[in-house]
């Protein structure tokens, strides 16, 4: 019975081996099915995750309204002018092909909620087959399915993945996961072709994961340096690399980006990857013997290159071409903009659990492949990688789903050695797997079982933390709910009972407005549109008449403030006695006057018109 067990066993593993793209494919359905039911209530109630969600989502109902393929400006945004939106219509694309097809059999509300919900879950897709992928290459052909379902381990990287997500950043990490599958793949034209087609559209999405293509792009070239035959990788990367950039640019650039910008692919990184392209190509087929005068050689074209970069463009060494004044006020109290070691415990330990368990199984994996060179290589590749995605979040938290998801290959690889050796090995090494598999399941489990395993440590040892104030929980919890309440689709959708004008918000409900309501407002976290920012940053922070003379300069008719909104928190903070602190005394103005709106709702809000002529004052002009 065993035997024969062991015989079926083995039947079915060839057959899924075969089969892995199809199985991927259905794990995927599995999950969309069963992601969208446990995110029906904020598909239903269009909870977009995020400010760039709802900017995404206005920004492809415009362009089916009729708005052009190349104008992304956000007009609703500092009407009339509008802001200047760095992004492509590439990730629009698939949202609206879905808008438009669940329009056909529902109402355009619902259609669009669909559509929100479902645009997410396709780079997922991406993302599991370049995983499998890699995780074959590495684990051989059984090596897929733990590397496929991994990811679901992976809390902050699938977060890019969740029904709602719909912002590029989902896009851009399968896409460096697919570049990896082909830096590592052993078919070398198949593999330098898909690393350099997938950089490319990565970089026509957006400019965020530049550092880790890069990185790929290195890793290719030190790969020819050192192993005689890798210039056809190299050949066929540069050619797809630069041709791909310079396709997707005529298609996909929006009129802002044809400007010398280096925040989206534009003639600078148009003319980079072009120069880069020619470069590995002239190193590829030059008649280059040994490694030593290969590595001279390829030091010397990237000197070039680096030197090219830096006198035509220095301004795009630094990373967000932005006022130290903006920098102060703005970035420096955006939690992601901020490195891991400024995060709580609760929030590191989970994150580090996946790259932890990457870097134990990357170490027994290179020790593993030490007498195989191109496997050793292989591994070589992946660790580089992952090593320096981790060491990225000593920089910034938002390196978190890239950590996440670049370190599963490995610990995906040691996960499926411990599960053979409970099965196949001897007593021994049944046990010593059982304990691996033990220990990788609990990693698979941090992020419910931290708190768990806190709380019990804090119970045996009688460590318990230092009681929080009640009016600091207070607070604490009068925020979270702000922050909730005050961005809710009915709470906001009763502003459409007076006409549409330009609301004066905080700069991270903006995008939520547009997003639920026909009116405009200010600004959004877009660096481009730096100097409206500012104004609203100086707006709360100043005196009453400060507040008045800036809303009047951007034709301002209402005044929404959301008492404990996280923004507004750091106003109160920074600036005790400016007009937001003023408001939140109940110190008003008797140029604001209450808007009341009809609703049986509590409005979490408070909503004023602004007066520019109030009785026994001087008129202040809006401006044009």
């Amino acid at each position: 019975m065993r035997a024969k067990s062991m015989i079926l066993a083995g039947h079915l593993a060839r057959w899924s081996s075969r089969h892995w793209k199809w199985l991927t494919f259905l794990i995927w359905i599995v999950a969309v099915v069963a992601m969208v039911a446990t995110r029906w209530p904020a598909i239903y109630w269009l909870v977009l995750g995020d400010t760039d969600d709802n900017i995404r989502y206005v920004q492809v109902k415009d362009w089916l309204a009729g708005q052009g393929w190349y104008d992304l400006r956000q007009y609703r945004l500092d009407p009339p002018g509008g802001a200047n939106i760095h992004w492509s219509r590439l990730v629009d694309l698939p949202i609206a092909g879905l808008m438009l097809f669940f329009r056909a059999f529902v109402d355009q509300g619902m259609a669009d909620r669909l559509a929100c919900g479902i645009a997410p879950l396709l780079p997922l897709l991406l993302l599991m087959l370049s995983l499998g992928f890699i995780g074959r290459r590495l684990a051989g052909p059984h090596g897929w399915l733990l590397a496929v379902v991994a990811p679901f381990a992976a809390q902050m990287g699938l977060g890019m993945y969740a029904p709602m997500r719909i912002d590029h950043h989902g896009w851009q990490l399968a896409l460096a996961l697919t570049m990896l599958a082909g830096v590592i793949d052993t078919n070398r034209l198949r593999g330098g072709i898909m690393a350099g087609v997938s950089s490319a559209l990565s970089i026509a999405i957006g400019m965020e994961m530049i550092v880790y293509l890069a990185a790929g792009g290195a890793l290719i070239a030190l790969r020819w340096v050192f192993r005689p035959g890798a210039e056809s990788r190299m050949l066929a990367y540069a050619l797809s690399l630069s041709g791909a950039t310079s396709l997707l640019y005529l298609l996909f650039a929006s009129y802002a980006n044809r400007a010398m910008v280096c925040d989206a692919l534009s003639p600078i990184w148009v003319a980079v990857f072009g120069a880069a392209g020619a470069g590995m190509v002239l190193l590829a087929l030059a008649p280059l013997r040994g490694w030593p005068m290969r590595l001279a050689a390829g030091a010397l074209v990237g000197g070039a290159l680096g030197l090219f970069v830096w006198l035509n463009w220095p301004q795009c060494l630094s990373p967000y071409q932005i006022s130290p004044e903006l920098q102060r006020l703005w970035l420096a109290n955006i939690r992601e903009a901020k490195p891991i070691t400024a995060q709580a415990q609760s929030l590191v330990v989970p994150l580090l659990a996946i790259p932890a368990a990457g870097l134990i199984g990357l170490l027994w994996a290179l020790w593993d492949a030490r007498r195989d060179g191109e496997r050793l290589w292989a591994w070589a590749t992946v660790g580089a990688m992952m090593v320096f995605s981790t060491a990225l979040l000593f920089w910034q938290l938002r390196a978190g789903p890239a950590a996440q998801l670049l370190a599963i290959p490995p610990a995906a690889w040691a996960a499926h050695r411990l599960v053979a050796a409970v099965l196949t090995g001897s007593r021994r090494a049944r046990i010593a797997g059982a304990a691996g598999v033990a220990l990788l399941a609990a990693i698979a489990f941090a992020y419910p079982l931290y708190p768990q395993v806190v709380k019990v440590y804090q119970d045996m040892t009688g460590q318990k933390p230092k009681a929080w104030r009640p009016s600091a929980l207070a607070r604490t919890d009068a925020i979270k709910k702000a922050n909730g309440r005050c961005r809710t689709l009915p709470a906001l959708a009763v502003l459409d009972q007076l006409p549409p004008a330009t609301i004066f918000t905080m700069v991270d409900l903006g995008p939520r407005i547009l997003a639920t309501t026909h009116h405009s407002a200010l600004a959004g976290p877009y660096h481009r549109n730096g100097a409206t920012i500012l104004d609203i940053h100086h707006a709360f922070d100043g005196k009453p008449a400060a507040f008045r003379a800036i809303a009047a300069r951007h034709h301002a008719t209402y005044l929404l403030i959301c008492p404990n909104f996280p923004e507004g928190t750091i106003y109160q903070s920074r600036s005790p006695g400016g007009f937001y602190a003023d408001l939140m005394r109940g110190q008003r103005p008797d140029w604001l006057v209450p808007v009341r709106l009809n609703t049986d709702i509590t409005l979490p809000y408070q909503l004023y018109r602004i007066l520019y002529s109030p009785a026994g004052s001087k008129k202040i002009a809006q401006q044009s």
